[in-house]
């Protein structure tokens, strides 16, 4: 009998699953906590805005599959709301935040319930189109957005009234804080329900509908959630690093973001981090090389597409699965 019992509880313990993903998320916490000992940190600060970016951009492209190519659009205008309210209305930073993202979540049902009924590469061109008239509105409301100069010295209110974060390595952390939030209410997202419908209306979008789902109504909450987290990401740049300009609601964010995703791996939870990571750091290394940041830029994307098809998340899944 102790026999039968002791090969059963082999048994379960050899079928228990090991949870990769709680313990990539673990690893992912440590070596951020540990990053700005290690590098700057306004450095890091920008990899966790751009990370974030590329996160709430892989719910929409990477989950539901729709690309667009105008998502610089909430993420450059966010930052101008959220630093406008921060120094004309002494907002806090959480509500600035809060202003932010909100304001780009609106947007998004906007700009989302004209795109979504279109697909492929119209859908992409509406949101390009709209992302260039959002760019120039930011050329024209010098008031709100202070014009070419942009927001600068955007003040760091007290947390809450109560917590200071008017230094490097305290504005870090809420940083960080802020990231994990989001990037845990993104994982939920996937991993609910809703995130289920998503994916099956990426995979074939017919099927869905013939099984009785609403798919202009995911797509459209699906674009405004993705917005929303998206202007979460501008926000928390203009008030981390105190600056909001033209560059952020620029077509090339919006390229840029699309790299990032591909490059980590779309469809893959942790895959917009690694992307952004790896994007951050080459324009890091490659200061001195502006007029070949565009060239080699193109060479990534083309390596990818051609050699990591899934991204380099992707691929190391795939060899996971394999083996």
């Amino acid at each position: 009998m102790t026999t039968i019992v002791s090969h059963t509880t082999e048994a379960r313990t050899k079928k228990r699953p090991v949870n990769l993903g709680l313990l990539a998320f673990l690893a992912m916490v440590i070596l951020l906590a540990a990053a700005p000992f290690l590098v700057y940190p306004l450095l890091v600060i920008q990899i966790l805005c751009f990370a974030l970016f590329a996160c709430a951009f892989n719910l929409l492209m990477g989950f539901t599959g729709l690309l667009s190519f105008g998502h610089a659009m909430f993420y450059g205008w966010s930052a101008y709301i959220a630093g406008h309210v921060a120094i004309k209305y002494g907002f806090t930073p959480e509500l600035a935040l809060l202003t932010g993202a909100g304001s780009s979540a609106l947007l998004g049902l906007v700009v989302g319930g004209l795109a979504i009924r279109r697909q492929g590469i119209y859908l992409a061109m509406i949101t390009l189109a709209f992302a260039q008239m959002m760019f120039f509105l930011a050329v024209q409301f010098h008031g709100l957005t202070g014009g070419e100069d942009g927001l600068q010295g955007i003040p760091r209110h007290k947390v809450f009234g109560v917590i200071d974060i008017n230094s490097t390595d305290r504005v870090y952390w809420f940083a960080f804080a802020v990231f994990l939030i989001a990037f845990l209410a993104i994982w939920r997202i996937i991993r609910s329900p809703f995130g289920e419908t998503l994916k099956a209306i990426r995979e074939n979008e017919a099927r869905a509908i013939s099984l009785g789902c609403d798919t202009v109504r995911y797509k459209l909450v699906a674009f405004v959630l993705s917005a929303g987290f998206s202007g979460l990401a501008g926000s928390l740049k203009a008030i981390s690093l105190q600056l909001a300009t033209l560059t952020d609601v620029g077509w090339q964010i919006s390229g840029e973001v699309v790299l990032m995703t591909l490059v980590g791996g779309i469809g893959t939870v942790f895959g917009p981090v690694v992307g952004a990571v790896v994007v951050v750091g080459l324009e890091q290394m490659l200061l001195g090389f502006d007029d070949w940041i565009p060239v080699i830029y193109g060479s990534v994307f083309v390596a990818c597409v051609m050699f990591f098809r899934k991204g380099i998340l992707g691929q190391i899944q795939r060899a996971f699965q394999e083996n």
